[in-house]
């Protein structure tokens, strides 16, 4: 890589004339009394010839950026040093010329070694005078080369201890250099790895942090300033009272008279710049995530931090990886949306202040692809300042008594993510979609009926005596919310009213342990040791609340997994990952999407279809008859799918709202107490998530969801209802059932068939082979029964009266 051309007799004088002084010259410069040992003689003789000349390729520490997913807005930036290297072109020439006059004036007129610098400092060391050294540029960035190359702690060391033998060594090395890159190219590479004290390493990171701007656009005066720090950046920190005084003496007396006895400036030019003042401050220097751009970007940021953590790829421990962030130089465009986070938080703020205990959380993610575009939350993301504490005492009872502070409103735990000692929140019903797909799984089809009683004895064992157990005994005996949700359900109308006493026997049937299989394919991580231990293979039988949703969860994990149902089956690990692309211009292929199968796509639509209920949209298959969270699907205005959750005493409130481009989950809970006694309101949670979702779907085309391919999934084996109006229940009974339906007695209705005869069945017509038929008695009272129609081409499907819009 020769760049200019080199006088071979000078390079090779240089070399020999090096080798000679090298014990005696060198060492005097920086060590007189060395000189007159016969360490300096060996040192010029042996040591010189026999040291390698040849630099290990290393690569200084640069700045990782990090872009939302426009590429374009910086969201933050990671580093362990300051620095951001640019190419020659772009720092101004007052830069390049100051550097040269403050640090080396003969750069352009030697090979590497200034000999003549050797001899004046070894004259000079040598007279009793001030001590000098004879380091020219070349051999600066040799010196710091070798620190950055260096593969451990003695290396550093060495390259930067003051010792005949490191001068010897930066000699020969410069020669070297000086054979293989052009003057412009040694500079470039100089005043790139060069530091210049508050953080600031290298010109690009100088230029922003004394003067915030870029290099090009440097001044005589701010380059003066610049270039006269480097021989000694703390000393010459213009930010404090000695530090001002002396760079600017430096400044105005060495460094800018340099550039006027070179030829770079003009005396006039001189003379107008030394009276241009010295910053007294420097530009704050943002590093990771509590230092974001605004600072409702902090979670986000902080999910991508624990995401590159956690990949081996990036190195084999914490420790590797963190270091290859912080110094890697990459661009790294991140799937957050800007505009999305923006309504989420700002829809957030309307509902709930960021002082309030209770934290209303809203993760939002791409169906197909696990592309996580929104993690928002009413609370800043900062450190709370121990000095002076703004959170308010802990709403746990036993931290209170200990003075310990709570995480509102300022918190860096991942309360949408989950990881350290956050490790979800149990979010009620939503759970029972993983019942309805092992369900479906299992052949059981949509149209499958079940007698809900108001309260369900389940064969699942419990403590005796505890307050969820069938009087007198140890069998699990959920209820619903309400009594009047008893009577026939399918998955449609038992989606739809969250019905527990129709999930429950459902599970049974299916096995606990499948439906635990089924939210693992889903990508619930079971992070509280006690679900995991239940989730465990050969411990789920017996696990008959988790339809219900007893296991704690994050919005992330719920949102991924209703976003799976939206991508048609395939389950996608959640990133934050658009593109990572090194400093050399390489695309790297870690972070994408990575999806595999979870469930048919068949069994994927079918649920989903059932999912249109809870929120106010229209099945394609079936019929919804109740809704727990109506309005959504008005709110959005587009085909909706979702569930509600709420647990015991109302402690956690969740909605769960997508379509086929965006999947949001929503969870208002305490995340400091969750055995607190606030009741959580839908009126909060609800209209938060479907406005999110609403204002990202906002002039965006209307997509309707697919349905299976094989409607069987749907309705299964249907079979004709024997019409038993006006028949004896007995008999009645006894034709259902021989028919091979389930068949029990239901209330009695208004009727014009004799009282206490059947006056008709739920449902009627036809129902699938071997379901629920329920006998409605007549009381002999003659009535007309309003019926609400049937969709067209549909199977007649039990039919359930609407219930209060909440659970």
């Amino acid at each position: 890589m020769r760049r200019r051309d080199h006088n071979i007799f000078a390079n090779a004088t240089s070399l020999l004339i090096c080798g000679l002084l090298a014990g005696v010259v060198v060492a005097a410069a920086a060590f007189p009394a060395a000189a007159m040992s016969g360490l300096a003689a060996k040192a010029g003789g042996e040591t010189f010839a026999n040291l390698p000349s040849e630099l290990k390729d290393f690569s200084s520490p640069q700045i990782t950026r990090i872009y939302a997913s426009d590429n374009k807005t910086q969201i933050s930036q990671f580093y362990d040093e300051f620095r951001s290297d640019v190419p020659l072109k772009e720092i101004s020439k007052y830069m390049r010329d100051a550097i040269v006059a403050a640090e080396d004036r003969n750069f352009y007129h030697h090979n590497g070694v200034d000999l003549k610098g050797v001899a004046r400092a070894f004259v000079n060391n040598n007279s009793g005078k001030s001590q000098q050294g004879a380091s020219t540029l070349t051999m600066q960035w040799v010196r710091m080369s070798l620190a950055y190359s260096a593969t451990n702690p003695q290396e550093v060391v060495d390259a930067t201890k003051d010792t005949p033998k490191r001068k010897i060594t930066e000699m020969k090395y410069a020669v070297q250099v000086e054979k293989e890159l052009s003057k412009d190219q040694i500079l470039e590479r100089y005043l790139n790895i060069a530091p210049f004290g508050n953080q600031a390493y290298g010109v690009f990171a100088a230029s922003q942090v004394y003067f915030n701007k870029k290099p090009k656009d440097l001044t005589i005066a701010q380059a003066g300033m610049l270039a006269g720090m480097v021989k000694a950046p703390t000393s010459f920190n213009p930010t404090t009272k000695e530090g001002y005084d002396q760079i600017l003496q430096r400044r105005n007396n060495y460094v800018i008279p340099g550039m006027v006895q070179m030829g770079a400036i003009t005396q006039a030019e001189a003379d107008k710049a030394v009276k241009e003042p010295l910053p007294r401050t420097v530009k704050p220097v943002g590093n990771g995530c509590v230092s974001v751009a605004k600072n409702a970007w902090g979670f986000f940021c902080d999910y991508f931090y624990r995401w590159w953590m956690g990949r081996e790829e990036f190195g084999e421990t914490a420790y590797d990886r963190e270091r290859r962030l912080k110094s890697g130089g990459y661009r790294i465009t991140t799937t957050l949306d800007i505009k999305a986070q923006t309504a989420a938080r700002d829809n957030i703020s309307e509902k709930i202040k960021d002082t309030n205990k209770n934290a209303l959380l809203i993760a939002a993610v791409e169906p197909g692809d696990g592309k996580v575009r929104v993690l928002a939350a009413n609370r800043k993301y900062k450190l709370d300042d121990p000095a002076h504490p703004q959170n308010k005492i802990s709403s746990d009872p036993r931290k209170a008594k200990q003075g310990i502070r709570g995480t509102y409103p300022n918190t860096t735990n991942p309360l949408l993510s989950g990881g350290g000692d956050i490790t979800g929140y149990q979010a009620g019903s939503v759970f029972k979609m993983f019942t309805m797909v092992a369900a479906l799984e299992k052949g059981y089809p949509l149209g499958y009926t079940i007698n809900a009683p108001k309260q369900y004895r389940s064969g699942y064992i419990i403590e005796p005596g505890s307050p969820s157990a069938c009087k007198g005994t140890h069998f699990w005996c959920p209820g619903n919310a309400g009594e009047g949700e008893a009577g026939v359900y399918n998955m449609w109308t038992g989606f739809g009213n969250s019905v527990n006493t129709y999930f429950v026997p459902l599970e049974e049937r299916v096995g606990a342990e499948n439906v635990v299989a089924v939210a693992k394919r889903f990508g619930v991580q079971f992070r509280v040791k006690d679900d995991a231990d239940l989730a465990a293979p050969g411990s789920a039988e017996q696990w008959g609340a988790f339809t219900l949703g007893v296991s704690a969860s994050t919005p992330l994990d719920m949102a991924n997994a209703y976003a799976t149902l939206a991508g048609d089956g395939m389950y996608c690990e959640p990133t934050p990952i658009e593109q990572i692309t090194s400093q050399t211009g390489e695309k790297l292929d870690v972070g994408k999407s990575h999806c595999i199968r979870a469930t048919s796509k068949d069994v994927a639509r079918a649920a989903l279809d059932a999912a249109r209920c809870p929120v106010g949209d229209s099945a394609q298959l079936g019929q919804c008859h109740g809704t727990t969270a109506g309005q959504t699907h008005g709110q959005v205005g587009h085909p909706v799918f979702g569930k509600t959750g709420t647990t015991d005493h109302d402690k956690t409130a969740a909605l769960i709202a997508g379509t086929t481009t965006l999947v949001v989950a929503g969870y208002l809970v305490n995340p400091d107490y969750q055995d607190h006694s606030d009741r959580m309101s839908h009126q909060i949670v609800n209209p938060a998530v479907w406005e999110t979702l609403g204002d990202f779907m906002e002039g965006k085309p209307k997509v309707q969801f697919k349905t299976p391919g094989n409607e069987k999934i749907a309705y299964g084996d249907q079979r004709s209802i024997p019409d038993v109006t006006c028949d004896p229940i007995s008999s009645a009974l006894d034709r259902l059932e021989g028919a091979g339906f389930d068949a029990s007695v239901g209330g009695e209705v208004d009727s014009s068939c004799p009282a206490g005869t059947a006056a008709d069945t739920n449902p009627s017509g036809r129902t699938i082979k071997g379901g629920v038929v329920v006998i409605e008695k007549s009381n002999g009272k003659s009535a007309q029964q309003p019926t609400e129609p049937q969709q067209p081409g549909l199977p007649t499907l039990p039919t359930v009266k609407p219930t209060k819009p909440r659970r």
